[in-house]
């Protein structure tokens, strides 16, 4: 889509943090733009994140790992230009693995091979470098703590941008329902909400999460989907040091706004039942765990107690890299499917936001194109 003397309007489908980080930026460079989400703001995959925000280890591209370099530091940005925000820190990251594991010490040398802040720790030191872990927990191996890497509550941060948004002259649609693209001579024109709504655009975002795969299915693209169930479990406010993000074998979890911690696993997420109707069903004893999981790790053993619960799909590209642009077969039509979507949500956004606008493929897109599966 050029810029023309008119204005451009856009239509963004997905209320997660890449669709409204990208909303916010269309409606900065002067586009008209309509969000729409099918229940409410960040309900979806944002909502039960962990987002945690780095560029840990080395299995993944140099322009994945640059692009995510540069999402942090757009992080940083609005960290400098907020004052004290609790729903964002930067306060490092300890990671330890199960003990023997090698890759562990692999990922180290890579990461320090390319210049990214990491230090191997032994058990005695890890309170120095960060508070509220017990240092019983941490394998004779010792940890890798990432001084440069932070969290960030996708829940608050969605608001905040959407509050941008609208103050920007955008237009969010809540509870929309199942929304399709309208596609007429081959480029896509429109949305169709669930209620019939039709808003007309001169170009398209599917941010839908882990729907984007199905969505484009119908116009022949195929995207890789590897896209897992998650359980994210979020405690009452607690008393304890911890400041960092903690990556563990059996749990990772970090502080969250209002002194609660929000916790995950692959091993608890493995546990939830999903049904044919696409519900889900948590046992009372998978949260047990990974709350018992959680208090073994921190100082103190603090009694944790249960506060709220999320669960769905966290959206994972089959290659395990992003999935950023215009499908070549359906102009107008751009997709952002992707894992790390909180570490990438604010320079995906700008980026897209541009193309979408102008025209012009960005250069830091193009290792990410939906066309490289064809």
């Amino acid at each position: 889509m050029r810029t023309s003397p008119s204005r451009a309007r856009v239509a963004v489908l997905g209320g997660g943090v890449i669709g409204v980080a990208t909303a916010t930026q269309l409606a900065r460079r002067g586009a008209e733009v309509v969000l729409v989400t099918e229940a409410e703001l960040a309900d979806g995959a944002s909502g039960r994140s962990l987002s945690w925000l780095n560029s840990f280890g080395g299995m993944r591209s140099q322009a994945y790992h640059q692009l995510r370099l540069l999402g942090i530091d757009r992080y940083r940005t609005l960290a400098a230009r907020l004052p004290s925000p609790d729903f964002l820190k930067f306060d490092g990251g300890l990671t330890w693995a199960a003990p023997g594991e090698e890759s562990h010490r692999v990922a180290f040398e890579h990461m320090r091979h390319n210049g990214y802040d990491a230090v191997w720790l032994t058990r005695d030191e890890v309170a120095q470098w960060t508070p509220g872990v017990d240092p019983a927990a941490i394998p004779d191996e010792g940890a890798v703590f990432n001084p440069g890497e932070g969290w960030v509550d996708l829940v608050a941060l969605v608001q905040r941008l959407a509050g941008q948004f609208t103050a920007a002259g955008g237009r969010i649609l809540t509870g929309g329902g199942a929304a399709d693209v309208v596609v007429e001579s081959g480029r896509a024109v429109a949305v169709r909400t669930g209620a019939g709504e039709r808003i007309d655009a001169d170009a398209v975002l599917l941010a839908t999460g882990a729907d984007v795969p199905r969505m484009v299915r119908q116009y022949g693209v195929e995207i890789p989907d590897a896209t897992p169930q998650a359980l994210l479990v979020r405690t009452k406010a607690v008393d304890t040091a911890l400041r960092a993000t903690l990556n563990t074998p059996r749990v990772a979890l970090r502080p969250a706004p209002g002194g609660t911690l929000v916790m995950d696993s692959d091993a608890s997420a493995a546990e939830v039942i999903a049904h044919a109707d696409g519900s889900y069903e948590v046992k009372d004893s998978t949260v047990e765990q990974l709350l018992r999981e959680a208090s073994a790790v921190l100082a103190g053993h603090p009694q944790l107690e249960l506060d709220s619960y999320g669960v769905g799909r966290k959206p994972i590209p089959g290659d395990g890299e992003p999935v950023f642009g215009e499908l070549d077969v359906v102009p107008g039509l751009f997709v952002a499917f992707t894992h790390s979507g909180a570490t990438l949500a604010l320079i995906a956004g700008e980026l897209l936001a541009d193309e979408m606008t102008t025209g012009e493929r960005s250069p830091l897109l193009e290792a990410f194109r939906p066309s490289r599966f064809r």
